[in-house]
């Protein structure tokens, strides 16, 4: 089916729906980890997700990406297996809840590359927020209190910036290309299971063994829906939309995360940090929106200087 026929809608849809399990992912990556490790949890999850890529690659006959599309693939495999790793590790030493509000930073990131990128800088107003943002984060892992931040809450936090890099990387890079979706997220999904079953080595075959069957659901969760179903979509999504697009939509993760951590892992917030929480989602929002009236603004512009006809020079 032609890009330009697939209806908006349906593209914003699904990018929530990845935003949910994503949100509901942190809960269960944390409860794996707790069992198996972090390096074993992120080995089982790329393993799990290459197979059951393979077999959809095989049903549809997709074909890989080769040359140039092949290494751009695999660059983007290294950054996802980053900020996959840097998720799980920073979630199994902090908490979900903490996790999936903290990853929220890429929205404010993720404007700010993208006018880098193109050599727009965006408002003053969008520096605000994100200033905000920032004292919400503050908030959040205050706990009540003053402290510093935890080494996994350091960790999601550098998390967030690289994903802001990957997904704009990943317009950037994949927009104008014809490579299969399936093929592209094929080969990040084998580059990320490499090098995760590297880091975990040996005691990797250990923790299959023991692993209890909800762990083995947990795997699928986090391999086929969170991996498979999540990259397939995200890419789909940012060749037919921009990238700041993209993260407002999966921006919706915090408040799965909050939701699935309150609701189902028995997390709570202190009022300061249920106030940080508000602030940084409220302030990602906000600045999304600023970013979004600078772009339409710019491309107003754009199009009224086409059309303007050009004045011939007095001799």
């Amino acid at each position: 089916m032609p890009r330009s026929r697939i209806p908006e809608p349906i593209v914003d849809l699904l990018l929530v729906a990845v935003a949910a399990v994503w949100g509901a992912s942190f809960l269960v990556a944390k409860a794996l980890t707790e069992e198996v490790g972090a390096a074993s949890t992120l080995a089982l999850r790329f393993l799990a997700a290459v197979v059951g890529l393979a077999v959809l690659c095989v049903v549809r006959r997709e074909r890989l990406p080769h040359g140039r599309g092949l290494a751009i693939a695999a660059a983007l495999g290294c950054t996802q297996a980053l900020v996959i790793g840097l998720e799980t590790w920073g979630v199994h030493l902090t908490s979900a809840t903490n996790a999936g509000l903290l990853i929220s930073l890429a929205l404010v990131c993720t404007p700010v590359l993208e006018s880098v990128a193109s050599r727009s800088w965006l408002p003053r107003t969008y520096f605000v927020a994100a200033v905000a943002a920032v004292v919400g984060v503050a908030m959040l892992v205050s706990d009540g209190g003053l402290r510093t931040p935890t080494v996994g809450d350091l960790l999601v936090i550098v998390a967030a910036i690289v994903r802001a890099v990957h997904v704009t990387a990943s317009a950037r890079l994949t927009r104008t290309r014809s490579d299969s979706t399936l093929g592209v997220v094929m080969v990040q999904l084998v580059v990320c299971a490499v090098a995760s079953c590297a880091i975990a080595g040996a005691p990797l075959v250990d923790a299959a063994a023991s692993l209890s069957p909800r762990g083995w659901a947990s795997v699928a969760f986090l391999g086929l829906l969170c991996s498979v179903f999540a990259f397939v979509v995200q890419l789909w999504a940012v060749r037919r939309t921009s990238a700041t697009r993209a993260s407002i939509l999966m921006g919706t993760e915090p408040v799965w995360a909050l939701a699935a951590g309150v609701a189902l892992g028995g997390e709570s917030l202190a009022l300061v940090g249920l106030a940080g929480a508000a602030l940084i989602v409220a302030a990602s929002y906000a600045g999304q929106a600023i970013e979004r009236r600078h772009r339409l603004a710019q491309d107003a512009r754009a199009r009224g200087e086409a059309r303007e006809p050009s004045v011939p020079s007095l001799p």
